[in-house]
């Protein structure tokens, strides 16, 4: 998709999926779906960096956890600086993989969920040094914790991602 050239279409783009991210995790919190298996803030992100470019999923994963965070009291706080270094590395990496790089949609998905992942256990190496956290650097990377524990969303993100992606340039394209 070709950058927006418009700064009003950028910035009511990323209105909307900086609200997306606010408003998705309250619907799975509402059903008692845990956020930190479920993903449900990634979603938007990934989007906001596929469909409007990788500024906009950066913009909207640095505000997302932090915004949430002050709203609705989700993610706990300590979640919220990993957080906020892992979803802008979701949302940048997606939108140059796949709008500047050309990788194929999944391709591009999968490398930038291994790279917020990454982020995240960075975080909470740097974090952990400073404060208690419920779980440790190792034990994320550990026997697959940063993928066990959230592999109901991550198949969820692998299937819903790029049928939203594909739905939307087919509908541009109309």
């Amino acid at each position: 998709m070709p950058p927006l050239k418009s700064e009003a279409k950028f910035i009511t783009h990323l209105a909307l999926y900086l609200a997306l991210a606010v408003l998705l995790p309250i619907g799975f919190h509402s059903f008692g779906m845990a956020g930190r298996i479920f993903l449900p803030m990634h979603i938007p992100v990934l989007l906001a960096g596929f469909l409007v470019g990788p500024w906009c999923g950066l913009i909207v994963g640095l505000l997302a956890p932090g915004l949430s965070f002050l709203l609705t009291g989700m993610p706990p706080a300590y979640a919220v600086p990993l957080m906020s270094m892992e979803l802008p590395i979701y949302g940048f990496a997606a939108g140059i993989f796949y709008n500047r790089l050309k990788l194929n949609v999944y391709v591009a998905l999968i490398v930038a969920m291994i790279l917020g992942r990454a982020m995240f256990g960075v975080g909470l190496f740097l974090l952990g040094m400073f404060i208690k956290l419920p779980y440790s650097a190792a034990a994320f990377f550990s026997a697959g914790g940063a993928i066990v524990t959230g592999l109901p969303g991550i198949i969820i993100q692998i299937i819903i991602v790029p049928i939203i992606v594909a739905a939307v340039k087919r509908n541009q394209q109309a």
